[in-house]
């Protein structure tokens, strides 16, 4: 079935209903065990102090980073839609922080405040993905990047095999962006140095030094 397209108040895609932590399907199960693994691993050879979880849609990562971080503050923050309010509700923690900002302005947080700055799947989403980097780089200054996205064309490809998204080839609703994986370290070592990339099916992820 294809996941139901959910939108803010001007008209922005702010995710779908898919929810794939949560899938009990087999394949996705396993495709989302290799990617949290990987993404984890990622996570902790920084052991961040601090975290900006840029997008952090309904809060899913941001929640469990907090949980099992109870000493790190973690901040989180994405589109306002109702449908996302709800569910960050739903997560809380007392070093959890949510935020209603939008990830295509500057940020509102000062220059090096975060160790670590995630976009886990958001950058394929925003107009001017090196604006938001650069911003990203800007809040966690001496601290380091970590950014996943889809990988194309892969992402495309399958989505057509399983008879999704046939009229826009393959694209998922909101992607305006699209990186191979060497395509994406390209874009990522201009505003860090690489530690380390990743290539978990059918995603690509880049831990990077500011």
């Amino acid at each position: 079935m294809t996941p139901t397209v959910t939108r803010d108040a001007e008209g922005t895609v702010t995710g779908n209903t898919f929810d794939k932590y949560g899938s009990t399907n087999p394949v996705v199960r396993r495709l989302m065990a290799r990617f949290e693994r990987d993404l984890g691993e990622l996570f902790e050879r920084v052991d961040p102090g601090s975290v900006l979880d840029v997008g952090c849609g309904e809060g899913v990562l941001t929640h469990r980073w907090a949980i099992a971080r109870p000493g790190t503050r973690v901040v989180g923050f994405d589109l306002e839609d109702p449908a996302l309010q709800a569910e960050w509700e739903r997560r809380r923690a007392p070093n959890l922080e949510y935020r209603i900002l939008r990830a295509d302005e500057p940020f509102a947080f000062e220059g090096g405040e975060f160790a670590l700055a995630t976009a886990v799947e958001v950058l394929e989403h925003v107009p001017d993905a090196e604006a938001t980097l650069a911003e990203m780089a800007r809040v966690a200054r001496g601290g380091h990047l970590l950014v996943s996205v889809p990988r194309e064309p892969l992402w495309r490809a399958l989505n057509l095999a399983r008879g999704a998204y046939v009229r826009e080839l393959g694209n998922t609703p909101g992607h305006v962006n699209h990186w191979s994986a060497r395509g994406l370290a390209a874009l990522v070592a201009r505003h860090g140095e690489i530690v380390e990339a990743r290539s978990p099916l059918p995603w690509t992820m880049v831990l990077a030094r500011v």
